[in-house]
C-alpha cells in the first residue's frame, strides 16, 4: 500500500513543480496519473503484479505525470527507473528538458542518464590504431570496406584530437559533423574486441558511459536498448530487472520491436563466401594464440566450418533445383511455418554446427584476449586479429539464432517464414528468414513477470474502445492485476475542432479514387492556412500531388526533400502569411508537432488500413483463419482505429489550438465497423454530409 509518507513526498514534490511551471493549471487528468501510478506501483490494486497500462490524450501532461508519480516510489525502495522510448524526440524531450526540470525543482535530489548502443561510442584504442603510421594495423580491419580518402582521414584526425584535449567524449551523437559509416565502423565500440578486462580499453567511453548509469537513478533508453537488454537475460545492459521499474512511454511500438529482436534471416551464397573467409582466418587466430590455452579449438572450428558450409550447399542446391512461386516481391512463403521435409535434417545439423562454431571462435577470442591481457602477445598482432573475430563473432551470432528458431518444428502460434531470390555478384542468392508472429509470451516472461513493477503509455492504447488488442500483443493479457486506465484530453474538443465527413462519391477501393480526390480536395484545401493532407500509400499521394499542381496548387510533398527540410519549409510559409500545403504519407501521422497556426486543416484521405504484403502479416492472417477467426476484424480493423487516432491527433496540440478535420473515407459511415472507428475518434464537433 502506498505510505502516508510517501504520499506526503509526491504531494510536496507536486506543489514544488506547479510553484515553477509557468502559466501552470492544474489538471485533474495529470493529477489522477500521478495518484493511479503511485498507488499500482505501490500494490494497491495487486500485491505482486504492479503494471499499469495508460492511454493518455494529448496534453495530459503524461511524462510530467510518470516522474512526479514514479521517481518518488524508486527512490524510496531503492529500486532504478528505466524510462523506454520509441522515438529520439521523445529521448530528447525527457533528457534535455523534462528531467532536468524535474531534478531542479522538485526537492529532491536525483540523477539520470541516456543509455545508448555500444555502437554508438568510440573505442579510444581502436581510435589510436586507426592514426597509426603502420598500415599493416588498418590491413587487419574486417570492418574496413574501402581505403580512407583524404577527407575521411581528416575526419579522424579530428576526432582523435578532440578526444585527446578532452572537448569530445567519444559519443558519435555529440559530433558536431556527420562521421562517415567508413570511418565509425573503424573506431566504434565492440563487445568482442573493446572488453573491460583489458587495461587499454577500461576507460573507453563505452565503459565510463555503463559506469554512470550503474550510478544514476533514472535511465533513459529506447525500445531496442531495452529488448536487447532481455535478450541478454536481462541485467547486462541494464539493472537487473527485478531492481527495476519500467516506465515503457509510446508503448504501443513495443510488440513490433520485440517481433523484431525475435527474427532472423541470413542468406545462402553470401555466407557461404563469409565462412570460407572465418575459415582461413581461424588458422591467423590459432598462430597468434598460446599453445596451451587454444590447443585443439582451431581444429573443432574447422571441422564445425566445414560441416556448416557443407549443409548450407545442400540447402541452396534444393532451393535452387526445386521450385517455389515467388510473388512480385520476390518472396515465397512457407505455408503454416511449415519448411520443406527435404531440409529438416540439414537445419537440425546447421542448428548444431553453427552453435558449434560461436561456441569455439568465441573460446579462442576469450584465450587471445586473455594472452593479450597477460603480455604473451603484444597489441600490434592481437588487436586487429580480435577485431576481425569480434566481426564473425557478430554474423555468427545472427547465423546460429536462425538454425535455432528454424529448427523449431511446432509451435502454437506457428513462425513466419519465408524465402526472398536476390541478385548478388550477377548470381541468384537466397534469404532465408524466421520471425515469431506474437511475442506476448516473450515479453511475459522476460519482462513483466521479472520486473518490480511497470507503467506503460501512450496516446493511443485502445482500439475501439478496448484495450484488448494491445494487452494481447504485449503480453499483458494473462496477468490479473494489471491496472488499465484512461485519462481524458483537457482540450474541449467540441469547441475547439470540426470533423467533417463529406459525401464522397467513391470509395478508396475504386479504381478512380485518386481521380476523385484530385477533383475533391480543392473544396477542403484553404490555401491561407497551414493544410495536412495525410495519405495511405506513396503512389496515390504522387499521383494527387501531380493532378493538383496541374491546377495550380503549391505543394511539399514528402520524399521530395528531408522530413526536418519540409517542415522548416512549412513553418516559413505559414509565419509570413503565405499558407502552406504539406502532403504526407502514414508517418506523418505520428510525432509530427505542428501546433497552434502551424496546423489548422488536417485532412485525411482514407482510413488507414495495412495491406497485409508482408510474409509476417500474412502468417498472422493464416493463422487466425485456421482458428476460425477473422483476421480483418481481428486485426487490420483495431490497427486502422488506432493510426486514425493518431492522425486526427495532429490537429490539436496545446489547449488553444483549433481547427476541421476532414476525412475523404465514406466508409466511416457505410460500413458496420466505420461506427465503431468514429466513436474511438475523440468528441470533435462533427458534420456528417451523408
Amino acid at each position: 500500500m502506498l505510505a502516508d509518507s510517501l504520499k506526503k513526498t509526491i504531494r510536496t514534490i507536486h506543489t514544488n513543480i506547479a510553484a515553477k511551471l509557468p502559466d501552470y493549471r492544474s489538471r485533474p487528468s495529470q493529477n489522477y496519473l500521478v495518484a493511479e501510478i503511485a498507488k499500482t506501483l505501490a500494490g494497491n490494486y495487486h500485491r505482486t503484479e504492479r503494471i499499469a497500462v495508460i492511454e493518455a490524450g494529448t496534453g495530459t501532461g503524461k511524462s510530467l505525470a510518470y516522474c512526479i508519480g514514479a521517481i518518488p516510489y524508486a527512490k524510496q525502495h531503492k529500486k532504478s527507473l528505466i524510462i523506454s522510448t520509441a522515438t529520439v524526440a521523445l529521448q530528447e524531450q525527457l533528457i534535455n528538458k523534462e528531467l532536468p526540470f524535474f531534478a531542479k525543482n522538485s526537492g529532491i535530489e536525483i540523477s539520470f542518464e541516456l543509455a545508448k548502443g555500444r555502437q554508438r561510442y568510440v573505442c579510444a584504442e581502436r581510435l589510436y590504431n586507426a592514426l597509426v603510421d603502420d598500415p599493416s594495423q588498418l590491413n587487419f580491419l574486417a570492418t574496413t570496406d574501402a581505403p580512407l580518402n583524404e577527407k575521411e582521414q581528416d575526419s579522424l584526425k579530428q576526432l582523435q584530437a578532440a578526444y585527446k584535449k578532452g572537448t569530445w567524449q567519444g559519443d558519435k551523437d555529440t559530433w558536431p559533423k556527420v562521421i562517415s559509416d567508413n570511418v565509425w565502423r573503424l573506431i566504434q565500440s565492440d563487445k568482442h574486441s573493446c572488453q573491460r578486462q583489458l587495461a587499454s580499453h577500461a576507460h573507453c567511453p563505452f565503459h565510463s558511459a555503463r559506469d554512470r548509469l550503474a550510478k544514476a537513478d533514472v535511465i533513459i533508453v529506447n525500445h531496442s536498448l531495452l529488448l536487447a537488454d532481455l535478450e541478454l537475460g536481462g541485467g547486462v545492459i541494464l539493472p537487473e530487472p527485478a531492481d527495476s521499474i519500467y516506465v515503457i512511454d509510446e508503448a504501443h511500438h513495443l510488440p513490433q520491436v520485440a517481433r523484431d529482436f525475435s527474427s532472423a534471416s541470413s542468406t545462402l551464397v553470401a555466407t557461404l563466401e563469409w565462412l570460407d573467409k572465418l575459415a582461413k582466418f581461424n588458422q591467423k587466430m590459432a598462430n597468434a594464440i598460446s599453445s596451451t590455452r587454444a590447443t585443439g579449438l582451431n581444429f573443432k572450428l574447422a571441422d564445425a566450418i566445414n560441416d556448416s558450409a557443407k549443409d548450407l550447399k545442400n540447402v541452396k542446391t534444393f532451393f535452387a533445383d526445386n521450385y517455389f512461386e515467388f510473388n512480385e516481391d520476390n518472396v515465397h512463403r512457407f505455408e503454416q511455418g511449415q519448411l520443406p521435409k527435404g531440409i529438416s535434417n540439414w537445419v537440425k545439423d546447421l542448428k548444431q554446427s553453427s552453435n558449434n562454431m560461436l561456441k569455439f571462435l568465441t573460446k579462442m577470442h576469450d584465450a587471445l584476449t586473455l594472452d593479450l591481457s597477460d603480455g604473451d602477445v603484444s597489441k600490434k598482432v592481437a588487436e586487429p586479429l580480435l577485431s576481425e573475430s569480434g566481426h564473425y563473432l557478430t554474423r555468427l551470432d545472427g547465423f546460429a539464432k536462425l538454425w535455432g528458431n528454424l529448427s523449431i518444428e511446432q509451435s502454437n502460434p506457428p513462425h513466419a517464414r519465408w524465402l526472398k531470390q536476390l541478385e548478388y555478384k550477377n548470381h541468384v542468392d537466397y534469404l532465408l528468414a524466421d520471425c515469431p508472429i506474437q511475442v506476448g509470451y516473450y515479453l511475459h516472461d522476460k519482462l513483466w513477470q521479472e520486473c518490480a513493477g511497470a507503467v506503460l503509455c501512450s496516446a493511443t492504447l485502445s482500439a475501439l474502445g478496448s484495450f484488448d488488442h494491445f494487452a494481447f500483443e504485449a503480453g499483458l493479457k494473462p496477468i490479473e492485476g494489471v491496472k488499465y486506465i484512461k485519462a481524458q484530453s483537457p482540450f474541449d474538443y467540441k469547441e475547439n475542432a470540426v470533423l467533417t465527413i463529406p459525401n464522397i462519391s467513391k470509395e478508396p477501393n475504386h479504381k478512380e479514387f485518386s481521380d476523385e480526390l484530385i477533383k475533391t480536395l480543392p473544396n477542403y484545401i484553404k490555401k491561407d492556412q497551414a493544410n495536412l493532407v495525410l495519405f495511405a500509400s506513396y503512389w496515390q499521394m504522387n499521383q494527387v500531388a501531380e493532378g493538383l499542381r496541374k491546377k495550380g496548387f503549391s505543394l511539399l510533398l514528402q520524399g521530395e526533400a528531408s522530413r526536418d527540410a519540409l517542415l522548416t519549409l512549412h513553418r516559413d510559409k505559414v509565419k509570413n502569411g503565405k499558407g502552406s500545403i504539406l502532403f504526407g504519407t502514414q508517418s506523418f501521422s505520428e510525432g509530427l508537432d505542428l501546433p497552434g497556426d502551424l496546423l489548422t486543416n488536417l485532412i485525411i484521405t482514407k482510413i488507414p488500413f495495412a495491406v497485409p504484403t508482408s510474409p509476417i502479416e500474412q502468417a498472422q492472417s493464416e493463422y487466425i483463419e485456421t482458428k476460425g477467426g477473422n483476421p480483418f476484424l481481428s486485426i487490420t480493423v483495431p490497427e486502422a482505429a488506432k493510426k486514425l487516432v493518431q492522425s486526427c491527433g495532429r490537429l490539436l496540440r496545446k489547449e488553444s489550438d483549433s481547427g476541421e478535420i476532414t476525412i475523404l473515407d465514406r466508409r466511416l459511415v457505410t460500413k458496420r465497423y466505420g461506427k465503431a472507428m468514429l466513436d474511438s475518434l475523440p468528441p470533435f464537433k462533427r458534420k456528417i454530409e451523408y
